[in-house]
């Protein structure tokens, strides 16, 4: 019998196949993530509800699947850890904010739904930035989630619960969603792999909205094989999504599987580079440029001078999309209701209840996005943002003319402690320096991790961007790199990772 502490280490596609050839049960996978989180997540604290009998149940389902002989799915009893902004029908959905506290949603997510249909075990929700609104974790009405390389130091954000449950190993495969870079900032500062899929590649019916334009679900894992796997689970048209793109998913598994550069153009971004990154991060941009050019990628330089607008732009729209989708919450229907005393109108009562509900970082946005959809302001603020937009995705545009994919950093730095930004709004958005144009422009990025950054031995993470509805070609040139580097240096999560 396998012991529970190998199980938690073994990849998804592991741990997938030992299910199916009876090596291990659905049932004893689940009861060793279970009881990992049960030893780790009081430090970590990368979940906020731990579905327990919903795991083992949805296990013994599996199990019974493989007993009468039925045919599992490439996932089937892999555990996995859902960050808290999509629906579970019967689990509490809080996004991180005191203002849906308690929620129970009647129904799930299409993404939910799809995990469920692909035999997954989601072990439970997972802590974010409240409403997705952050680059660290810190602004969780639950607390903040330490990064497993040092608790002291944030996982990234908004989805640090999902990617610290990752570098914790307290689940093989998580789901994060990304606005401005919150699947591949957090994927970057763990060690760990995370793809922001094509804009409407991924239903976003029952993820609770921040920006509706360029709000994303997508995977997390721990290699790149796994990501593929959960990528085509999730993914597809979705008729309940009016964004959702009816077309055929990009062949990721295949091109994670057969991972190679030959004859690749690869573009790197000169924008990307410069003043704010940190050395030992450039150090391992570099080499892993030079690793692409010896796998037999050509190597070009390229610009986009628009990019230098992108973090402007982003926190114009963002937050303006932000201000209405969250109008939602105003006592009457759902989540929080304060000061409903019999005495108060319903404009005191909503008043009362966004003051209690909602943190300082939502409240700013909102304050932020309100005043730039104003009378007078609109064209000024939203508009101009929006003809900037245009701009970087023209210049994405033509780039993909000259070359296959692009490369970056995926980050300026490498995690850095839990409160060193939190006075500093613009610090902090720096984080997403990388990654916002993507974000902007509506098409496909990686993360995966490329090294120990050597001054301070965290985790350093290579960007890809690919155009849209090309996600295979991140998956081709992730698969590569990772290979070649294990092969170089090994994997850093999985042999230099601190225990905890």
């Amino acid at each position: 019998m396998t012991h529970s502490s190998d199980l938690t280490r073994l990849t998804a596609a592991e741990t997938a196949a030992r299910i199916a050839s009876g090596q291990a049960s659905a049932v004893e996978v689940t009861e060793a993530h279970l009881a990992r989180i049960e030893a780790v997540d009081e430090k970590v604290h990368a979940f906020l509800h731990v579905d327990r009998e919903g795991a083992l149940a949805r296990a013994r389902t599996v199990d019974a699947k493989r007993s009468r002989g039925e045919r599992l799915g490439p996932l089937a009893g892999v555990p996995l850890a859902l960050k808290d902004i999509f629906t579970t029908e019967g689990v509490p959905t809080t996004v991180g904010s005191k203002i849906l506290e308690g929620w129970i949603p009647p129904y799930d997510a299409t993404l939910t739904r799809r995990l469920k249909e692909a035999d997954v075990v989601i072990l439970g929700k997972t802590n974010m930035d409240e409403f997705a609104m952050g680059s660290s974790t810190e602004n969780s009405a639950y607390g903040p989630t330490g990064n497993p390389w040092d608790l002291t130091r944030i996982p990234g954000g908004s989805g640090g619960g999902s990617s610290a449950a990752l570098a914790s190993y307290q689940a093989p495969l998580a789901i994060g969603t990304d606005t401005g870079g919150s699947i591949r900032q957090p994927a970057a500062v763990t060690g760990t792999v995370g793809v922001k899929p094509t804009y409407g590649a991924v239903s976003r019916y029952g993820m609770v909205a921040f920006s509706s334009s360029l709000d994303q679900g997508g995977p997390c894992a721990r290699t790149v094989l796994d990501a593929a796997l959960l990528h085509e689970a999730i993914a597809g048209h979705d008729p309940l999504d009016s964004t959702s793109i009816d077309a055929p998913v990009p062949p990721v598994v295949e091109a994670a599987r057969n991972g190679d550069v030959k004859g690749l153009r690869v573009g790197v971004v000169r924008e990307f580079a410069g003043e704010g990154y940190q050395a030992g991060v450039m150090q391992r941009f570099n080499e892993s440029v030079e690793l692409l050019r010896e796998l037999g990628a050509e190597v070009v330089e390229i610009s986009c001078p628009s990019f230098d607008k992108a973090l402007a732009a982003y926190y114009l729209i963002a937050p303006s999309e932000c201000s209405s989708n969250l109008a939602r919450f105003d006592a009457m229907r759902y989540g929080l209701r304060a000061g409903d005393d019999g005495t108060r109108s319903a404009e005191e009562v909503t008043s009362l209840t966004r003051e209690a509900g909602f943190g300082p970082e939502v409240k700013r946005r909102i304050m932020l996005g309100t005043y730039a959809l104003s009378s007078g302001y609109y064209d000024a603020y939203y508009g101009s943002a929006q003809k900037v937009r245009t701009l970087i995705k023209r210049d994405f545009d033509a780039a993909f003319e000259r070359v296959d994919v692009l490369v970056s950093p995926t980050t300026p730095t490498t995690a850095f402690p839990i409160g060193e930004r939190a006075d500093d709004p613009m610090a902090m958005y720096l984080a997403d320096l990388c990654t916002i144009p993507s974000n902007l422009a509506g098409n496909a990025a990686m993360s995966l991790p490329c090294g120990l950054a050597p001054e301070d031995g965290l985790p350093v993470g290579l960007q890809i961007i690919a155009p849209a509805m090309a996600d295979d070609r991140l998956y081709r040139v992730g698969a590569a790199v990772e290979a070649a580097y294990h092969a170089r240096w090994g994997h850093p999560l999985l042999e230099e990772a601190p225990s905890l």
